[in-house]
Order: C-alpha cells, then structure tokens, then sequence
C-alpha cells in the first residue's frame, strides 16, 4: 500500500483532463453546498466526480458520504481513489442502487483510467 499525495494527484488529473479536452475543476462546488474534490467536466454536463481519500478512519461513511454527494450533483460515475483496497462492503451496493457507477483505484490508476474515460462514449455529446 502506498500512500496517495492529494494535492500532486489533484494537479495531474487537471492537466491531464485539460490534455483530454475535459474540464476538471478542483474542489467542485455542488448546488447544495457540499465539495467534490475534483469533477470532470464536459463543457456543462457532469461526466465524472473523483474523491481522493487518503485516511482510513470512517473509510465506509466517507465512501457513502461521497456516493450520496456525487448523485445529488447529478453525476453518473464516481471513483474514489485510495491506498487501501478494503471494500466500504454494502456502499457498493448502494451506490448501484442510486444508478451511480463506482470505481475504486489506486494512486496513478487514476490518470491511465482517465485517459480511457476520455475515449469512451460516456465523454461524447451525442450520447
């Protein structure tokens, strides 16, 4: 397990996402108030919400925190991107049940994951 350095992480996933021809914005405000910490954006749609969770304490309540957040911003997909690879358990689950597509990674999977993001039809206007 290795450590995850949030804000040097949160810059390459900017760069890379402006690389792309996505918008990233860095500790996204939603409309009722709470913060992603970085969403992708295609022009206005909402494509994809990232949470960088680099503490293990309440590792369940912070995944389902940033489920409910990133549905009621109205974004179809999530990842949380954390060095620890023990599962929230029954958040996954839930995060289905809300029709919010989950992915958990690790460190830099983020950035090769965001490269394939980028090419998928999820990214295409037409879609």
């Amino acid at each position: 397990m290795s450590q995850i350095k949030v804000k040097t992480l949160t810059r390459q996933i900017v760069a890379l996402a402006d690389e792309l021809g996505l918008k990233a914005v860095p500790e996204y405000r939603t409309p009722d108030g709470t913060r992603i910490d970085v969403a992708i954006l295609g022009g206005e749609r909402r494509l994809l919400a990232i949470e960088l969770e680099a503490s293990f304490k309440w590792f369940p309540q912070r995944v389902l925190y940033d489920a409910v957040k990133a549905h009621r911003a109205g974004f179809p997909e999530l990842w949380i991107v954390t060095p620890f690879r023990n599962s929230p358990g029954w958040v996954l689950n839930y995060a289905e049940e809300l029709g919010l597509r989950l992915r958990m990674l690790e460190g830099e999977e983020v950035l090769e994951g965001l490269r394939t993001f980028a090419g998928s039809t999820r990214c295409r206007k037409d879609v």
